[in-house]
């Protein structure tokens, strides 16, 4: 299932972020890039669309969606939730393709937008 939060927003413009959008697609073969995130969240609502744009505009493919759903106490439920701590969503990691090794990770809000914050992350692998 795919999460419609990760819908590019249409009007996303690249300019003014040419350093992260190289850093992005200097990986983009080699990066698996994978996004907790509910559809039902204020805070994936707000900056997911963006990330899937920045990432649609670096020609990044192998993106993978992982809906998550928040139980009556308050965590959060879905695949891979426990195998990769998912506590606050939106959480992105990015890892190598071949050695799954995790590179990156983005949980919640940071003080940039994520593509930002994330190619500041992986830019030691460029």
């Amino acid at each position: 299932m795919e999460l419609e939060t990760m819908r590019p927003t249409p009007t996303w413009d690249g300019a003014g972020y040419e350093d992260s959008l190289d850093v992005w697609r200097a990986l983009a073969d080699d990066i698996v890039v994978k996004v907790w995130g509910g559809d039902w969240c204020k805070d994936c609502r707000s900056q997911l669309p963006d990330f899937g744009a920045a990432l649609a505009e670096a020609e990044v493919d192998d993106v993978e969606h992982y809906p998550v759903e928040k139980a009556d106490d308050g965590s959060k439920v879905g695949p891979g939730v426990e195998e990769y701590g998912i506590e606050y969503i939106p959480t992105i990691v990015v890892e190598d393709a071949d050695s799954g090794e995790e590179l990156a990770r983005f949980v919640e809000e940071e003080d940039r937008p994520i593509a930002v914050w994330l190619a500041e992350e992986l830019e030691q692998y460029v």
